[in-house]
């Protein structure tokens, strides 16, 4: 059963979980900008190399801390985007949608930490 919320109250879902971060995670995240948008744009299906029919829960976009050089902080923020129809669409209840706004946010933060989709499959479960 799908949940439906107004962007706003989704936007109020996404800053709790933010606020859950470790801080010393949160330190990392200054030029990381994190929006909510309602599916993926289709250059950002494309870049994910998406299927047809396959749902994107979140999306980072940016250079990892592990790949930065010394002239980044002059770059644009980084950018983690959060697909509010595919979490609403999975989730049970406004619980479980709090809890996949939140292994979404910690899975592309992994990204900007230069972690890998295979890395966090290893990693799944033990964060």
């Amino acid at each position: 059963m799908a949940v439906s919320l107004t962007v706003p109250e989704f936007e109020h879902l996404v800053e709790q979980a933010m606020d859950r971060l470790p801080q010393w995670v949160a330190e990392q995240m200054a030029n990381v900008y994190v929006a909510v948008a309602w599916v993926p744009a289709a250059e950002q299906r494309a870049a994910s190399r998406l299927e047809p029919g396959a749902m994107l829960l979140g999306l980072y976009e940016g250079v990892p801390l592990t790949r930065r050089t010394r002239g980044y902080h002059l770059s644009s923020p980084d950018r983690i985007t959060l697909f509010q129809r595919s979490l609403q669409l999975l989730a049970q209840d406004e619980t479980h949608l709090a809890a996949l706004i939140q292994q979404t946010i910690v899975h592309e933060i992994g990204h900007h930490f230069g972690l890998s989709e295979e890395d966090l499959a290893r990693l799944d479960g033990q964060v």
